[in-house]
């Protein structure tokens, strides 16, 4: 059953583009690298400019929990713990219909 995932940051003043930067690349690996990760979006709105938003869909939760252990994603939080001010996750089955 198809797993969404989504990430709410808010970043601190003046570190969007480094955080940009970092988000970025794991969000490129991961469609890359990972068979289980079917979409990956980094988001942003020009009237919170400190804010991310990311969707992100993958086959199941083994998928998820998958990404979770690849070296890319390990690799992010250490660069992006000090950008962050706020993280908000939340996870979602879809309900077919």
């Amino acid at each position: 059953m198809p797993y969404a995932v989504t990430v709410t940051f808010d970043i601190k003043e003046g570190k969007m583009d480094e955080f940009m930067t970092h988000i970025l690349n794991n969000a490129r690996s991961s469609l890359r690298d990972e068979p289980g990760c079917q979409q990956f979006d980094v988001c942003t709105d020009p009237e919170v400019p400190n804010t991310v938003f990311l969707y992100e869909l993958y086959d199941d939760l083994a998928a998820f929990e998958a990404h979770q252990t690849m070296p890319h994603y390990l690799a992010t939080g250490p660069k992006v713990g000090d950008l962050v001010a706020n993280k908000t996750l939340r996870t979602f089955e879809r309900v077919d219909r």
